[in-house]
């Protein structure tokens, strides 16, 4: 089967069968980490991550032909779902939010609860579950072995015949991890192309911040749980899963404690990176917030103690805080929207408008 490279890079570049190493090197910016790991028996390929793309796009993946993982992380929406929960091939509603995808190349664990180790292992749960594309392994595969455009396809990745779910799962997880955001505003403020107004170096200064009332450094405290210029949580084990203050005893959401089985993991989420965080409202893991507005809100004003309350959020406070008072940043007002405006900044119009990334199955005529 002949490929053309034009489809995956936009080049007019003659079509090959070449299934050639891809090397992320050069779509890494030097201020982003580098320390990421690709497993060994997952290398990726031009032709492996061509057929990811495809995958992540193909509605045969679920049961009635419906719905795709792009259903429900639309590129538009920094691939996220606009919608609180998304509605399965049966018309039920999931009941966490879909997190957005991007930068997954440096995610250790995945979902809101953490129960997958790789992006390998992810991929193929949404297709299982019987609220979301609520299709066996076994029939995707059946499905996709009756096209010889698969067939052929998975031999060119693979270097050998035959599809398996291990090889959706790997095919997919090599096009995930080519999905690298790192050209909005604030990437081109780090690499010297764009000078933030005073309202954003504002905001850049005060998301990094832990406040500390004592000697008046007055912060946003949200550096704390997203890390670094890619705004992740920690990628060591679970420490990048928090209870931040949503719920009181009693009306926690298992969280966390559903996969480690600890207590002391009872009302944690995973802290998303917050890349392109602007298009991919709603917002916390059962998307109740409508706006960043809200979420600033319930941060400032709004947090519910908890016997797993993080300590980050406990002992950070823009004011002297005394005994017994409820927990509060005590943001001024232009200090929410200089926050507001860095979390702006975080926005990648080159990221959600890649053909790179794009659906492989629509031409120009169709969409």
């Amino acid at each position: 089967m002949l490929f053309s490279c034009e489809s995956w890079f936009g080049s007019k570049e003659e079509p090959t069968k070449e299934n050639a190493p891809y090397d992320l090197a050069a779509d890494i910016p030097s201020y982003f980490s580098q320390n990421y790991e690709i497993p060994a028996d997952n290398p990726l390929t031009v032709e492996g991550i061509a057929l990811g793309r495809m995958l992540f796009y193909e509605t045969k993946l679920s049961g009635d032909n419906s719905q795709s993982c792009a259903s429900c992380h639309k590129q538009e929406n920094g691939f996220s779902d606009p919608n609180r929960f998304s509605e399965g091939i049966d018309g039920e509603d999931g009941t966490k939010n879909a997190m957005a995808l991007a930068n997954l190349l440096w995610q250790r664990k995945f979902f809101w609860d953490g129960r997958a180790s790789s992006l390998e292992e992810q991929a193929l749960l949404p297709i299982q579950d019987p609220i979301e594309m609520h299709q066996s392994l076994e029939a995707s595969v059946a499905k996709l072995e009756a096209e010889q455009q698969y067939l052929d396809q998975f031999e060119l990745a693979f270097g050998e015949k035959g599809i398996s779910a291990e090889k959706i799962g790997k095919a997919l997880a090599q096009f995930e991890r080519t999905m690298i955001s790192a050209n909005s505003k604030y990437d081109q403020y780090l690499r010297g192309e764009y000078e933030p107004t005073a309202k954003e170096l504002l905001g850049i200064e005060l998301f990094f911040i832990h406040p500390i009332s004592e000697i008046g450094l007055r912060g946003g405290n949200c550096g704390d749980c997203h890390l670094g210029p890619m705004t992740h949580g920690d990628l060591n084990d679970f420490q990048g899963f928090h209870n931040n203050g949503l719920d009181e005893d009693g009306n926690l959401n298992i969280g966390l404690k559903k996969t480690t089985g600890k207590e002391e993991d009872l009302g944690k989420f995973k802290a998303p990176s917050l890349r392109n965080i602007a298009l991919t409202a709603p917002y916390m893991h059962d998307g109740r917030f409508q706006t960043l507005e809200e979420v600033l809100d319930h941060y400032n004003e709004h947090v519910n103690q908890s016997a797993t309350l993080d300590p980050l959020i406990i002992e950070a406070s823009n004011e002297k805080v005394f005994p017994n008072e409820p927990i509060k940043l005590h943001l001024a007002q232009e200090e929410k929207e200089a926050i507001l405006a860095f979390l702006h900044m975080l926005t990648d119009e080159t990221f959600i408008t890649n053909e790179r990334f794009s659906n492989p199955f629509e031409t120009t005529e169709t969409k």
